[in-house]
């Protein structure tokens, strides 16, 4: 065994090697992120959002934006690793080899006089006769004595000569890198190196997945806790109007956490005031209906005016305890509001659909929440299926402005279809903007994302789709900016938060309600895109039997697409009984009220023959073209500005009965002049 003064110096070399092997590639590899990363979102460079603060570079966000438990882990890591370096120079004299010429300031092979005479010079400044230190009097006896031993006996200097050590040949030694009070096992800490065993590799890892099982037997995916999502499962309906949505988004558990107080009671008295016409509260039962509202869990209660007063832009008026709890309630609005859509879209119908009025109103609550405008904005009117709301979200817009361009301006689309001088002219001339503002609502209109989508349903390897099959669906979603840009950040100034654009594609059927595919699409993140584009290309080419330099070249042009703005989605359906079906393609972005996209999509399944033949024979026979083209124009076809919002709903009509009688208006009122893809494919684009 070594002596336990190495093993003692040897214990920081350990625990040095134990930390340094995987932070310093760690390390490495986070520095190299940083360095080869891209500013990939660009926020909205108008004065109102410049005015709110939120993208300002200040050195405090600069310090946040680092200030992660994984970045300050790292950085409590290298100041123990400095710590330890420090220790092991400090230390480096305790391990070093015994090397009695150097001890006595001697060159080797010198005679014995001068052995002598070296000797007595240093006893002179060591001795304890002569310097009464105690730390002198310990290196004359441990180091100067035990050196002019070693050299004045013939045997031990011939030793040290010809194998560098007193005592001769030295065998291999062991040693345990541990301080020595760990060893120690004759005094009282015995036992304690036992329990550094029992703690640090038995009882460390145990509560350290204690902590991470607890942590995950509490939430679900994108962090939301599992018992809101069990909530939202339960309170979603089929029926569920948009007008109702805010009803079952507030009831999530993470809202329950929001402190309540006695000094909040009299602020939020004055904010029901205020909201109380956008709380749905019957007017034939007014009295009633405001007890039930206040009857709720207080902290319910609270969640829901923070969010109705956001949503009327009057946050500016709350008190400091109410800016935490409203700021509070905001930061978990985007991850809860993408819980409930994914608890609408969920497979529940025998057929394993979702249901898509819940799924169109949640986004479309998400986006007034973005935006910062009141849902009573979007009620169907002048033409336009987003009411006012789509006008409220350009800067320096209010209801006053709307009402001097409603003669000319009616829409979102109408503003965008003027050329730059005509929009000026209305604005500045009509409105009374000024240059400047006249130049924030260009900026936002440059800023806002228009959406190309083409969507094909197809059976792979057949010619043909029959009941049973399993359907790929794949769409390309290309989002394309007047100012050129791919991904940026909305026009959100009133949202405290930066938040990002995701788009929801829903390929449903309106007829039954029937959300029969969706999927979340992040433009932000290339990368991830030109993966999943590269993976599926490949895939595809391979199971049609491609060669390697065809492969190769589609996986380059789907690459390019992704680079231009695309981005591909890929999923699988199963094929319903035989009929023809008439699908709607609904592309919606959660930040912007207005850039959805909609297209109709055909889809033709046969019946399934015994022999399995495709290419349209069926068992009872071929169907004729015509009979398929007098079907298809049956079908339900999209009427982008004269489908009509249901938040201009009657609050006191039964929302089943509404549903059913907006399906059958639907169904007088279909518009046939559109033909349809009788090969389940179709192609959308966004606005001009």
């Amino acid at each position: 065994m070594a002596d336990t003064g190495e093993n003692s110096a040897l214990f920081p070399i350990f625990i040095l090697s134990i930390i340094a092997l995987p932070l310093v590639p760690y390390t490495i590899l986070k520095l190299l992120r940083v360095a080869s990363k891209k500013e990939k979102s660009i926020h909205c460079a108008c004065s109102v959002c410049s005015r709110s603060g939120k993208y300002r570079k200040s050195i405090f966000r600069r310090i946040s934006k680092f200030s992660t438990c994984s970045n300050f882990t790292v950085l409590l890591l290298w100041v123990i690793v400095i710590f330890l370096v420090y220790s092991i120079k400090q230390s480096s004299r305790e391990i070093e080899a015994f090397d009695p010429f150097s001890i006595l300031g001697l060159a080797p092979g010198v005679t014995e006089s001068a052995i002598k005479k070296a000797y007595r010079r240093l006893s002179i400044q060591y001795h304890p006769d002569k310097n009464p230190d105690p730390a002198a009097h310990k290196y004359f006896v441990e180091y100067i004595s035990k050196a002019y031993q070693a050299l004045t006996d013939p045997v031990s200097r011939e030793n040290f000569e010809k194998y560098g050590h007193p005592d001769g040949r030295q065998g291999f030694q062991m040693g345990i890198a541990l301080p020595q009070f760990l060893l120690d096992f004759n005094g009282s800490s015995g036992g304690i190196l036992l329990l550094w065993i029992l703690g640090g590799f038995i009882l460390l890892p145990m509560a350290v997945g204690v902590v991470y099982l607890s942590r995950a037997s509490k939430y679900g995916g994108n962090n939301v806790r599992r018992e809101t999502l069990v909530t939202y499962f339960e309170l979603v309906k089929p029926s569920l109007a948009p007008s109702k949505v805010m009803d079952v988004f507030v009831k999530a558990a993470e809202f329950m956490d929001i402190p309540v107080r006695r000094a909040d009671d009299e602020p939020l008295q004055e904010l029901f005031k205020l909201v109380k016409s956008e709380l749905n509260l019957d007017g034939k039962n007014a009295r009633q209906e405001q007890t039930k509202f206040w009857k709720q869990h207080p902290a319910i209660v609270k969640a829901e005016l923070l969010i109705q007063a956001h949503l009327l832009r009057k946050a500016d008026t709350f008190s400091s305890n109410l800016q935490q709890d409203y700021k509070h309630v905001l930061q978990f609005t985007p991850r809860l509001l993408e819980g409930l859509i994914k608890m609408a879209t969920v497979p529940r119908t025998a057929k394993g659909h979702g249901w898509l009025r819940p799924a169109i109103g949640i986004v479309e609550l998400s986006q007034c929440i973005i935006q910062a405008v009141p849902l009573s904005a979007r009620k169907a009117g002048s033409g336009s299926s987003d009411g006012v709301a789509s006008l409220l979200q350009l800067p320096h817009f209010s209801d006053a402005v709307i009402a001097k361009i409603a003669k000319k301006v009616r829409t979102l689309q109408n503003l965008l279809d003027m050329t730059l001088q005509e929009r000026a002219e209305l604005l500045s001339d009509v409105a009374g903007l000024s240059a400047a503002e006249v130049q924030d609502v260009e900026k936002v209109l440059e800023l806002m994302p228009r959406a190309t989508i083409e969507v094909t349903c197809e059976t792979e390897g057949e010619e043909g789709i029959q009941e049973g099959d399993i359907v790929t669906v794949q769409a390309w979603v290309t989002v394309r900016r007047a100012n050129g840009l791919i991904a940026a950040l909305p026009h959100a100034p009133y949202y405290p938060f930066p938040k990002g654009e995701n788009f929801w594609f829903l390929l449903a059927d309106a007829n039954s309600n029937d959300v029969w595919f969706s999927e979340s699409i992040n433009v932000m993140d290339e990368a991830a895109a030109i993966t999943t584009a590269s993976t599926i290309t490949e895939a595809k080419m391979e199971a049609s039997g491609a060669n390697m330099e065809e492969i190769a070249a589609a996986v380059k042009d789907a690459v390019a697409k992704v680079k231009r703005g695309c981005r591909l989605i890929l999923g699988k359906i199963q094929a319903p009984q035989a009929g023809n079906y008439s699908l709607d393609s609904h592309l919606m972005c959660d930040a912007w009220i207005g850039c959805n996209t909609k297209t109709n999509l055909k889809l033709k399944v046969l019946k399934r023959s015994r022999a399995g033949s495709r290419g349209g024979n069926v068992a009872g026979g071929v169907q004729d073209e015509n009979d398929v083209e007098d079907e298809d124009e049956d079908d339900i076809e999209e009427d982008e500005e004269g489908d009509q919002s249901e938040y201009s709903e009657s609050e006191d009509e039964d929302e089943d009965k509404d549903e059913d009688e907006d399906d059958e208006a639907d169904k007088q009122n279909n518009n046939s002049n559109r033909k349809g893809f009788a090969n389940g494919s179709a192609r959308r684009k966004g606005r001009k």
